[in-house]
């Protein structure tokens, strides 16, 4: 497999692997007190995780500003120091947040409101330009989409950023963003148990890199069995987009179908979650898989499946006759 990837029709070269930096922010919750971090978080150890990631080839890396309510993007941008432009670093908005409480307190899809969001990203991020800039409301209206892809261009004439993109799994509103120039991607679901084949053809037919949120199904596909023990993590108490989990942990009918997946997942000395990844790169080969890290250990393991290299035809099919689909 071809260890880079070309992101959409930016001519921006990143990792086939990128890392997710969601859960490097630490806790963090909504107004109700619903988690919405992976709970309590050692900043040195991330900071050495994403060493480690940069050691092993990794060059992209996926954020967004409401993440720990900044604290991510902070983290990152303290990881990358003089290490800034060997890298491509995304990131999102449209959250609103408060720093201090660790809260989340609302939403702006305006147009007045982008350019506030990013020059604080800059900021936090210790950088003057993001390659990849994200709008993160998945369910805005798309004339709100078409208005902000043209202030996304408008930043690219600037210099602010490179490309940007559409985090939504609707591809009528991943279209509206394609209309642009710039536009690059569109980051989405995907993994072994939520296949998106209109995102993918949409990503093929408009030339757009597909980024991949939740491609180890918020661990479910990294062999986790049990409920996690820390009320910070959004996983002890799942919302209901939260697919599966339940209010007892994870799904039984979800283990069983990964169980079910197993011995073609692990083939070739694969672990669990590296078999998840190598069927993402199968799947199509604009994918870039960007799993969650929160310890060098993780970031080896994520790593390590880029020279084990995609699933073969065949094992695709297997896993479509064994999931009925």
């Amino acid at each position: 497999m071809e260890t880079n990837r070309t992101l959409g029709r930016s001519g921006i070269e990143v990792s086939a692997l990128g890392f997710g930096c969601w859960a490097i922010g630490g806790e963090w919750s909504d107004l109700g007190g619903q988690p919405l971090g992976w709970g309590k978080v050692d900043d040195d150890e991330s900071v050495r995780a994403i060493h480690r990631a940069l050691d092993l080839g990794v060059t992209f890396f996926d954020t967004a500003d409401v993440y720990g309510t900044g604290h991510s993007e902070r983290v990152l941008g303290r990881a990358l120091g003089k290490r800034r432009a060997d890298v491509v670093v995304a990131t999102k908005w449209g959250n609103l947040f408060d720093e201090d409480t660790r809260v989340l307190n609302g939403q702006d899809a305006s147009e007045q409101y982008v350019r506030e969001a990013l020059t604080a990203s800059l900021t936090r991020l210790g950088t003057d330009y993001v390659d990849l800039y994200q709008f993160h409301l998945s369910d805005a209206h798309p004339s709100h989409g078409a208005r902000l892809r043209e202030i996304c261009e408008e930043f690219v004439r600037e210099g602010l950023i490179r490309a940007y993109a559409w985090s939504t799994d609707d591809p009528a509103r991943a279209a509206v963003f394609a209309e642009g120039e710039h536009c690059a991607a569109v980051q989405h679901a995907l993994n072994v148990m939520q296949d998106a084949p209109e995102m993918l053809a949409l990503c093929e037919e408009s030339g757009l890199a597909s980024i991949n949120r939740s491609p180890l199904a918020m661990g479910l596909l990294a062999g986790k069995r049990q409920g996690p023990q820390d009320a910070g993590d959004i996983r002890s108490k799942p919302p209901t987009w939260m697919q599966g989990f339940n209010n007892e942990g994870a799904d039984s009918d979800w283990l069983n179908r990964v169980d079910a997946l197993k011995d073609i997942l692990t083939s070739n000395g694969r672990t669990l979650a590296q078999g998840a990844l190598a069927w993402i790169w199968a799947r199509s080969p604009r994918t870039v898989p960007i799993p969650g890290f929160r310890s060098v250990e993780q970031a080896e393991q994520n790593a390590g499946a880029i020279e084990k290299g995609p699933l073969t035809a065949d094992q695709l099919t297997e896993i479509n006759q064994i999931l009925e689909r």
